[in-house]
């Protein structure tokens, strides 16, 4: 061909060579110049008869930062030369992700760190652009702890390792927590190997909880636990902690392989516990401040570093059912005795009901056995009576010390809660702190005194009162020694006719002959019948019988008659 004067067959060359070329850029990435900028659209030149549009946001983070400028080359995906506004159909997304697809691949097989920049939000998580191809960060990955502003990452260079690639669907996720994990896991491994078990170093409080604060130490977290941070009593680390504090720590244990690191602060001071024997010994009288409340008891600091534990039993010597929080409140200053002392087990039994004067004591010491107190009925129980005394501590009545003729149960009810009463003091166990009383010993103990004197035997006649009526006999009270007693019918009399219990009325007095007296049952029987038959046999033993059908009469006539006889 000519070069200056091109004939048919040369022009028409030249066209269909310029057709195949455009036709051979279809499905291809090329380059192209950006012409113009337009709103939300760039115009690229990319060497064919027509130029192409392509939306700004396929552009990505240079699109939104403005670094996108007319004249910058840029690699385009030819869809079609020609629509039908007469334009090139071009892709910047498809031509970036057809690059990046393959780096990325050959990266993620190899497990190579990719580098992006998120430039978006979208729902559970953020976009990353990732030199051309756009990919998935869920939120979860973002940070090792949740971050809630994530600006200060966005539009900056990011390290991430790619987690999942799915090029069918063009699918992306990755993950900058892990990269953090591990730089942080090197970084760790790394520090730890330059710190050793008993080592003081210096850190700044990262974050506190109930437990603890975790301190850092340049780079790898330590915890240093409640117990560790102080001697004393700590309830919550923010007493003597806050965040961004720095602090001067003692290393107690490594864990080569977990990278756990145990730190202590009371460590860098003295053992106040060193010699606590012999500073606080048993029985010393003490003053400290009460720091803790529990069921079982409360807690007083003696000295910073010391604390001792009053147990509920030994808070008072009365109050043997209430709570701590009723007797002592929180940073009260008490008076205690040292109880005892475990130095191994850095325990101090601490006595509260010691500083004051025994109650048991002194009412032993006031009132000996046989003393004559009075108080109010507090309780009524199955077995007996208490009653308040002097010095807020009870007394007991048995029931066996209520009355000395009735049954217990029978003159308790004689008795109700708050009823003021008498009682004689039997008995008082200091150590057991028990006080034994009595109400029937106010009164003599008739059948006590009747066995001592010897009136009450068997045998002996007595005279009785009526003191009441019954179908089975009749109730009497001996006169002599007021002690009460019942005769039965069949003791009325020797005549089965007269054994009538309604002949007798109440209030009259008869002789009867004691036919039972048992001193330990406290049972006194009595017989009218036995009486009788008493004075029979006395007389025929003193006058004599004629035969032995003789009544009692005869006897007593020919008695008589062999009387006046002898009178004569």
């Amino acid at each position: 061909m000519s070069e200056l004067n091109p004939t048919r067959e040369d022009f028409a060359s030249l066209l269909e060579s310029s057709f195949a070329s455009q036709d051979a850029a279809e499905g291809r990435v090329v380059e192209g110049t950006i012409t113009a900028i337009e709103k939300d659209m760039a115009i690229v030149d990319v060497g064919l008869k027509v130029e192409g549009r392509i939306a700004l946001k396929e552009f990505g983070a240079k699109a939104k930062d403005g670094t996108l400028n007319v004249g910058d080359t840029v690699e385009v995906y030819v869809e079609r030369v020609e629509n039908a506004l007469g334009e090139a159909v071009l892709s910047r997304d498809k031509a970036r992700r057809e690059e990046a697809w393959v780096k990325l691949e050959a990266k993620f097989n190899n497990g190579e760190r990719v580098e992006g920049h998120i430039f978006n939000q979208v729902k559970g998580g953020f976009t990353v652009d990732l030199d051309g191809a756009v990919a998935f960060l869920p939120r979860s990955q973002v940070d090792i702890r949740p971050i809630r502003d994530v600006t200060p990452l966005m539009h900056t260079p990011q390290p991430f390792e790619i987690l999942k690639m799915d090029k069918r669907r063009g699918n992306i996720v990755v993950s900058r927590r892990t990269v953090l994990e591990e730089s942080r896991a090197e970084q760790r491994s790394e520090i730890v190997q330059n710190l050793e078990e008993g080592q003081v170093v210096e850190g700044v409080v990262k974050n506190i909880t109930d437990y603890g604060a975790f301190v850092d130490l340049g780079g790898i977290d330590g915890l240093l636990h409640v117990t560790d941070m102080a001697w004393r009593r700590v309830n919550h680390p923010t007493e003597i902690l806050q965040i961004g504090q720095t602090v001067k720590v003692q290393i107690i244990r490594i864990n080569q392989e977990t990278h756990r690191i145990s730190l202590g602060m009371k460590q860098l001071e003295a053992d106040p516990w060193e010699g606590i024997g012999t500073k606080y010994p048993m029985g010393v009288k003490i003053t400290g401040r009460v720091t803790n409340i529990t069921d079982y008891g409360a807690f007083v600091e003696v000295e910073p570093g010391i604390e001792g534990l009053i147990h509920v039993s030994e808070m008072s010597w009365t109050k043997k059912n209430v709570h701590p929080g009723k007797i002592l409140s929180t940073s009260q200053e008490v008076e205690v005795v040292v109880l005892e002392v475990d130095p191994d087990k850095r325990r101090i039994s601490l006595g509260l009901k010691q500083t004051l004067n025994n109650p048991w004591e002194e009412f032993a010491q006031n009132h000996p056995v046989g003393d004559v107190v009075e108080g109010e009925v507090k309780n009524k129980t199955e077995f007996g009576l208490f009653i308040g005394l002097d010095g807020d501590v009870d007394g007991m009545v048995h029931l066996s010390d209520l009355d000395w003729n009735r049954s217990g149960e029978d003159a308790i009810e004689d008795y109700h809660k708050g009823d003021t009463v008498k009682a004689v003091v039997l008995d008082v166990d200091v150590d057991k702190e028990r006080i034994s009383l009595g109400i029937k010993q106010l009164t003599k103990d008739a059948i006590a005194d009747a066995a001592a004197s010897g009136t009450l035997r068997k045998g002996a006649v007595v005279t009785c009162e009526v003191t009441g009526i019954t179908d089975g006999g009749i109730e009497v009270k001996l006169v002599d020694h007021d002690l009460d007693s019942f005769i039965r019918r069949s003791d009325l009399s020797r005549d089965r006719d007269e054994q009538r219990p309604e002949r007798f009325s109440v209030g009259q007095r008869l002789d009867a002959r004691v036919t039972q007296f048992n001193k330990k049952d406290r049972r006194v029987s009595v017989s009218i019948k036995a009486l009788e038959i008493a004075e029979e046999k006395e007389a025929v033993a003193q006058f004599g019988s004629t035969d032995s059908g003789a009544s009692l009469g005869d006897i007593l006539g020919a008695a008589l008659k062999k009387q006046d006889e002898g009178d004569k």
